[in-house]
């Protein structure tokens, strides 16, 4: 065989990444010089490499520019439903690379930086992460708007343009630290700022009754100022926009009173205002009622229907505005991603009530008919239940609101079911118990025509158990939509070696048609292939542990198992489970040193809640078991145990292509879905984990006997529930886990203080809600399974292709097809929008061609 390529040859010859043109590159290196000297007003002797990672940002937006324009020039002409996604949370990432690749200008790129002497990689660390998001919701939404554009859907995200993205988390002496995330701190090359579309947002005040109907006055204004990212499609000249809101303080803000006298204290009083999208609120998975937060929520929701319905009303020129609201929803699909905006559904009303002077049945029909709502979760804590009395006073007509539609609601049920009164209360928008609440999800429910879970265990659930009665009521409300990845993002970009050797089996088709990837069962027993998928997997771990030993002066054995369980840290992802585990096998090695021993490399990472003491435990556990294993010479490297400090977006796409094993071990029936289990799979990992969430399509698609599944199903959690966990028993019965428990109790952890993890021990002996006990001896027997298959590296890589042949079910373009036809009413095209370099006359042809279809 050939010597190996190295990275900068493969990437040249990688056909995915675009073609290399000698006057592509000549004009990108004059592109990027240009910049660097009008842009950034720099020379090459005084330029610092983020110098040349704005001039590469801004040479690369150049090529969006036409086609962003070009794309919004179609919708105008072409006028289809638009699809708007609303979320509070956008984790993007980085943008560089992802724009390169879907504009097919990857290669050249390369190429230009390199004949300019510089190295691409290191420019594109430069870029921030654009951390809008704390874990899989925000990601998926990310992942959403690859698709859209993808698909040629006329779609928009709409959020908040947070100045303070997720914390930067740092561990210090073992414990987790949060720092500001000032991610605009050197300024964002991708946004374009709007100020012409500016919009004012009302908060407080009250309501006066008029003649003509209710009125909201004395209200407080912000300003919204839109921002606009261009979101470029896969090869099809799409582009389409995510839109983030920032406030503002309207100019006469606190002048307008008669406190003339402290003109300096009204001016800085401006930040109270603009404190609105200051910060992201870093909870996954838990609800925390602050006004802020409120605030946040209706401001995006608010400045997003006004946004939306001045394009509603804007028809193209020469034809007339559009007066009437009839085809609204023929014309708008507006998706919730989660009950975060949810305040959107009375806003329409109010909109189309108030201002536009429609009936209530009219306006009703048509908000219905516009919204669909996905579910996330169903963790009791993490529901949004929003007290009463806060919304009277920040946002009194949209209470009213709510309780006319509870009204209509209550009313319909209870001539269902006269006399039932139980029903009644449990259907209820509005929770009597204890202090008054504003249910959101039942607001979601009652105001949308689609409702969604996001795996099919998920949405099971939330039919039969935690929206029951909506669901026997409304049964074709309820949908599934299995989440998916964009595979540009998640092999492409971050797996080009995989990706590579992927295209030269099956061709390449398989980037926009994942499910193409069933093609490589063909190769399952090919031996060439099964050693060039084990050398691309060796590559990204040695490149990884070159990675860990820069950033982080960790030395690692890249020919160890690269063990890898990265995640918000929550008692429900139960990396107290994996935790265990390090300690037995660590324990195992020390009771029998000369035993054989498979190697392991375990990569724990994640985010906790800076108010979320029990998660900041499991973190500081398992740096303090990390202490003891990786500094005990009996042990050697035969197991070290790594924290991954500040786990990101940029960090999952280098630690996923180099895992072996990838750890989803959550309670059955706890996650919704994960996502991050799909990365693993697609990038050539093996899965451990319990029959929750997307694991069970996982081994749907792949054949159980191809992942390694353990633990208690839904049925046997619920079953008990009803009989009571006894953590206790386990205890006794287990001596391994005794064992365990007895160090971490007595303090071997923790010399200095033994009774440092005295809340975590009592958590899993009294009140363990995730049964972490209860899993333990199966997820041991599976852990031995998962050693033993790695003894034997021809059977391990033969697993991986099957595994990876199987998921092509998890692209997020098969999931946002799904909600394109079955929720949104629209259908994905292959149009591909005129390039600018064609002239107009091109996209009214084009227009006309989608309008037939």
């Amino acid at each position: 065989m050939a010597k190996p390529l190295t990275d900068q040859e493969k990437r040249k010859q990688i056909s995915i990444r675009g073609i290399v043109g000698v006057e592509n590159v000549a004009e990108l290196k004059k592109g990027f010089n240009r910049h660097l000297h009008f842009t950034l007003v720099k020379d090459r002797n005084i330029a610092t490499p983020r110098d040349y990672y704005f001039a590469l940002a801004h040479t690369v937006r150049d090529h969006l520019v036409g086609r962003w324009i070009r794309t919004q020039q179609f919708y105008y002409e072409a006028d289809p439903k638009r699809v708007y996604y609303l979320s509070l949370e956008f984790y993007m990432g980085r943008t560089l690379q992802n724009t390169m690749i879907n504009l097919g200008l990857q290669n050249a790129c390369d190429e230009a930086i390199y004949q300019l002497g510089l190295d691409m990689e290191e420019l594109e660390e430069m870029e921030e992460d654009a951390g809008l998001g704390n874990g899989g919701l925000g990601r998926l939404a990310a992942c959403f708007l690859d698709s859209m554009a993808t698909l040629g859907l006329a779609a928009y995200g709409y959020g908040i343009r947070y100045e303070y993205g997720i914390f930067n988390q740092k561990i210090r002496d073992g414990w987790q630290v949060e720092e500001a995330d000032d991610w605009l701190r050197h300024g964002n090359p991708w946004e374009k700022a709007r100020p012409e579309y500016m919009l004012p947002v009302h908060f407080y005040g009250r309501v006066e009754e008029t003649k003509d109907g209710s009125k909201w006055v004395d209200t407080q204004v912000v300003l919204a100022m839109p921002y606009d990212t261009p979101i470029p499609g896969y090869m099809n000249n799409t582009v389409n926009t995510m839109r983030l809101w920032s406030a503002r303080a309207p100019n006469d803000f606190n002048l307008r009173d008669f406190n003339v006298g402290d003109y300096i204290q009204a001016v800085l009083d401006r930040n109270l205002a603009e404190n609105i999208s200051r910060v992201l609120y870093p909870n996954d998975n838990f609800f925390e009622g602050k006004e802020l937060r409120l605030k946040q929520e209706y401001f995006v929701v608010a400045a997003t229907l006004q946004d939306i319905i001045r394009r509603f009303k804007t028809t193209k020129r020469g034809s007339p505005g559009r007066t009437s609201f009839e085809s609204f929803p023929d014309k708008v699909a507006i998706q919730l991603n989660d009950t975060h905006p949810a305040m959107a559904i009375p806003e329409l009303m109010r909109v189309f009530v108030d201002i536009e002077k429609l009936d209530w049945d009219t306006a009703w029909d048509l908000t219905k008919r516009t919204f669909a709502y996905t579910n996330h979760t169903v963790l009791p804590e993490a529901l949004e239940r929003w007290p009463v009395e806060l919304l009277e006073k920040l946002l009194p007509r949209h209470l009213q609101i709510i309780y006319q539609i509870n009204q209509v609601h209550l009313n319909s049920i209870a001539a269902l079911f006269p006399k039932d009164m139980d029903k009644l209360r449990t259907m209820s928008l509005i929770e009597e118990d204890g202090c008054k609440r504003v249910n959101m999800a039942h607001l979601c429910i009652v105001g949308s025509h689609a409702v969604n879970g996001v795996a099919e265990i998920h949405s099971k659930i939330i039919k039969t158990e935690v929206f029951r009665n909506f669901s026997d009521l409304e049964p074709e409300k309820f949908q599934n939509k299995t989440n998916g990845i964009t595979p540009r993002r998640w092999l492409l970009l971050c797996n080009p070696g995989l990706a590579e050797l992927i295209a030269e089996v099956i061709g390449e088709d398989y980037v926009k048609e994942l499910s193409q990837l069933q093609k490589l069962n063909d190769f399952v027993d090919d031996a060439a292939f099964i050693r060039d998928v084990s050398k691309v997997k060796q590559d990204n771990k040695v490149k990884f542990a070159q990675y860990l030993e820069k950033e982080y002066r960790v030395k690692i054995n890249p020919s160890s198992m690269f063990d890898v369980h990265v995640k918000r840290i929550h008692e429900y992802k139960r990396q107290l489970l994996n935790c265990l585990h390090i300690i037995t096998m660590y324990n195992r090695i020390r009771k029998n040193p000369t035993a054989p021993f498979v190697p392991r490399t375990v990569i724990i990472g994640g985010k906790a809640a800076p108010g979320y003491h029990m998660a900041k435990m499991i973190i500081k556990l398992i740096t303090a078991v990390g202490d003891v294993v990786n500094n005990d010479p009996v042990v050697g490297n035969k197991l070290k145990v790594i924290y991954l400090e500040n786990y990101r977006v940029s960090l999952a796409e280098k630690v996923i292509p180099a895992t072996d094993l990838s750890e989803q071990i959550s309670t059955a029936g706890t996650e919704a879905s994960g996502t991050g289990n799909m990365k693993f799979m697609l990038n050539g990992a093996l899965t451990i984990g319990t029959m929750d969430g997307a694991n069970v399509e996982m081994a749907e698609e792949a054949g159980e006997e191809n992942l390694f599944i353990f633990g208690m199903r839904v049925e046997d959690v619920a079953e008990m529930d009803k009989k009571g966990y006894d953590a206790m028993s386990y205890y006794k019965t287990i001596p391994e886990l005794k064992q365990v428990m007895d160090q971490i109790t007595s303090g071997f952890f923790s010399p200095k203080n033994p009774d440092l993890f005295k809340d975590l021990t009592n958590m899993l002996f009294k009140h363990d809600r995730f049964k972490v006990f209860a899993d333990f001896e199966d997820y041991l027997k599976c852990q031995e399974k998962v050693s033993k298959l790695y003894q034997n590296p021809k059977e391990w890589t033969k697993m991986v292709i099957k595994n990876i042949a199987a998921t092509g079910k998890f692209s997020s373009d098969r999931t946002i097809a799904e909600y394109a036809t079955e929720v949104w009413g629209v259908e994905p095209t292959d149009l591909k929008i005129p390039p600018p370099s064609e002239p107009r006359e091109a996209i009214e042809e084009t227009a006309r061609a989608l309008k037939k279809m």
